[in-house]
């Protein structure tokens, strides 16, 4: 899962100095043949798991949010905001799920994290639906057609901490994006053009320019931009007319800020970041991706719903993230100490903050 889609257009081209061409790292045909052979039974989803996680974390994740907004203690409201942004990251999180996993492997559950999170949050699923699948294409990811991807390591290394600061705009960027662009786009066809193509994609390539929906997914995209839309509305609406209190208001901006920024600090920590443009072997895709396994636990909460595993989701995209640590371990136990499986492992995500501000700065 990919951060925001508020990104300056002339970013790659201002913040990379020098691109070096690494050499092309071969088909590690074993750890490819091994990683399909000992997941085969894992890789359907578990309904009940993926509803109790998330109905749970957006229990958590609201209740948390309104403890925040009612509490007349500060250090109180500061606290029950921070496990607000925890919960709700997390719920949100399950957008990558939805991306994968077959509709009717889960009957409803793309209906109901829409209508509990992502129109409440706007966020609503088609702005990843039909994104995340381009970044899985062996022939796209790491290329100038991948939305998700930006050379972040070859840059200059002021791009590290604005690829995080950025993302603190997300809230209000996204209210103007559905009270605003929504409903004017609707009534001018060539705002709406540009709507569709640069506004309406989690992506972090400021060059990508997203195709207009077709099919089923035009039907579900325009129902959830509606919705949105009108949420956006009267949400500000009924702030203006202070029905609902500024600070109430300020809070809930700043949990959804919050949740954001720490989703693009473990989008930053996601990959190494390392590739020039160049098409890349499933093998070099994985080793260019991060796994932070056990024993480290802080991962359970900035990289969530088997986020932590994201290298090992690029080698198996069709396990769901509940079997993903299984996965690992099975792998782990079958393959030799000098696989490239374990190339890909990672202890901290310090150690990995610090590689890739060290590796900018070292190349620039």
């Amino acid at each position: 899962m990919s951060s925001t889609m508020f990104i300056p257009k002339n970013a790659p081209k201002a913040a990379v100095d020098s691109r070096q061409s690494a050499a092309p790292v071969a088909e590690d045909n074993q750890l490819i043949r091994t990683a399909a052979k000992v997941t085969r039974d894992l890789n359907t989803a578990k309904p009940a798991i993926y509803w109790a996680d998330f109905l749970a974390s957006v229990a958590v994740g609201y209740g948390a949010l309104a403890g925040a907004i009612l509490s007349q203690s500060t250090g109180l409201a500061l606290f029950l905001g921070l496990i607000a942004v925890l919960a709700l990251y997390r719920a949100g999180s399950f957008i990558h799920e939805l991306t994968h996993v077959r509709r009717n492997a889960l009957p409803g559950f793309h209906f109901a994290w829409n209508a509990l999170f992502g129109v409440p949050m706007l966020i609503p699923s088609f702005m990843y639906e039909g994104i995340h699948s381009i970044h899985h294409r062996t022939k796209k990811y790491g290329t100038v057609e991948d939305p998700e991807y930006l050379p972040l390591a070859l840059m200059k290394p002021w791009s590290v901490p604005l690829f995080v600061m950025v993302a603190a705009l997300a809230p209000v960027a996204l209210l103007f994006r559905y009270a605003i662009l929504s409903p004017l786009s609707a009534i001018i066809p060539p705002l709406r053009r540009i709507v569709v193509e640069r506004y309406s994609g989690l992506i972090i390539n400021p060059e990508f320019r997203r195709k207009p929906p077709e099919g089923d997914l035009r039907r579900r995209w325009l129902a959830c931009e509606i919705g949105a839309s009108i949420w956006a509305i009267a949400l500000l609406a009924l702030v203006a007319t202070d029905i609902i209190p500024l600070r109430a208001f300020l809070i809930f901006l700043g949990v959804m800020s919050g949740s954001v920024i720490l989703n693009q600090i473990r989008t930053l920590v996601a990959h190494l970041w390392e590739n020039d443009g160049h098409e890349m072997s499933v093998t070099a895709q994985y080793l260019d991706s991060v796994n932070v396994p056990p024993p480290a636990t802080l991962p359970a909460l900035w990289a969530p719903v088997g986020l932590r595993y994201h290298a090992l989701h690029h080698l198996l995209p069709g396990v769901p993230y509940h079997s993903l640590g299984e996965a690992h371990r099975r792998l782990a136990a079958e393959l030799p100490a000098d696989s490239n499986f374990y190339r890909a492992d990672h202890d901290s995500l310090w150690t990995l903050v610090t590689g890739l501000v060290r590796g900018s700065a070292g190349r620039n």
